[in-house]
């Protein structure tokens, strides 16, 4: 009898997985556009109006998607964003334009166009007070950001 119990129990938690599996909301990641065009775009000369509509509770960040890959996306970013780190991303920004301080870790950092900035997963950081306009930076995450990947540090 025991022997008979423990055989059913594997095609009906078989059947319980893949009915699971076809109820549960996949998780979406940043989906890439079908294929990579060859192109050449002026951030710098990119407007806030180029950029777009601010992303909602993220401060004053205006964020236009240039490239998605399953490698990796690029977008141009301006605007100022609270604190925060993601958990599964490296982040890499290169100020195009603005200067200021900028929160990396747990400092304070003064940053200016033509600065590199490495941003590992899981550190906390934040553009903070511009002193010369609103920051516009070129953000690359690697691999891409996960929907819901941004954690908001007091």
């Amino acid at each position: 009898m025991r022997r008979f119990a423990t055989l059913a129990a594997i095609p009906a938690a078989f059947a319980c997985g893949f009915l699971v599996s076809r109820l549960a909301t996949p998780a979406v990641a940043q989906t890439p556009p079908p294929t990579l065009s060859a192109q050449i775009i002026d951030v710098a000369a990119m407007t806030d109006a180029d950029i777009g509509a601010q992303v909602p509770n993220l401060g004053t960040l205006c964020s236009k998607g240039l490239v998605a890959t399953p490698s990796g996306t690029i977008a141009v970013q301006s605007g100022n964003v609270p604190k925060h780190t993601h958990a599964g991303s490296d982040e890499i920004q290169y100020v195009i334009s603005g200067s200021g301080t900028f929160w990396l870790g747990n400092e304070q950092r003064q940053i200016h166009a033509g600065d590199l900035i490495i941003i590992p997963k899981g550190t906390v950081h934040a553009g903070s007070v511009p002193a010369s306009g609103e920051f516009k930076v070129l953000a690359i995450k690697l691999p891409p950001q996960a929907p819901g990947d941004i954690q908001l540090v007091p």
